[in-house]
């Protein structure tokens, strides 16, 4: 699909500029969701299964997922490419924002205020971590923490914390 204009800006936006695209990419990329029953069991938000269905189809079109084909009793897996893993520093711009601009509750603020405070460097290993994970890539060893790790324990502090 062509875009309207040749603006940089206006091509993103036309590819992920949907809220509901940007919540399926957060829950492959930070959920590690792959399959479609996954992700709709598991959205905060409630997607609808033709919405996510769409989105999906999109997403794949677009080249930031890839879906391995399934054979018959086998559920499809969808993966991040490249380019939706080099999305990880806008998730995180958009996540810093959020966390200064819009009401959040402390168990789904965990994440983007520790991808705030880690900055680049944390991104860039969380990256990383994904190309490993979806891609197959070989992880290159930092000595430092896995960002993944880091991200599930700042969640889990704070489901125990709101459990108190």
């Amino acid at each position: 699909m062509e875009p309207r204009s040749g603006c940089p800006i206006n091509a993103t936006i036309e590819v992920i500029g949907d809220k509901w695209t940007l919540l399926v990419l957060r829950d492959v990329m930070f959920g590690n969701r792959r399959h479609f029953r996954e992700l709709l069991a598991g959205s905060e938000e409630g997607i609808a299964s033709n919405i996510l269905s769409d989105r999906l189809k999109r997403l794949v079109a677009a080249g930031l997922l890839s879906r391995d084909e399934a054979r018959p009793g086998q559920k499809a897996e969808y993966r991040l490419t490249e380019p939706a893993i080099q999305l990880v520093p806008v998730m995180a711009a958009l996540g810093s924002w959020g966390l200064r601009h819009r009401p959040t509750t402390e168990r789904l603020r965990v994440r983007a205020e520790l991808l705030e405070q880690g900055g680049p460097e944390l991104w860039s290993d969380f990256m990383d971590e994904l190309r490993e994970s979806h891609l197959g890539t070989t992880l290159p060893d930092t000595g430092r923490p896995r960002a993944t790790a880091r991200l599930a324990a700042a969640y889990q502090a704070a489901i125990a914390k709101g459990a108190r």
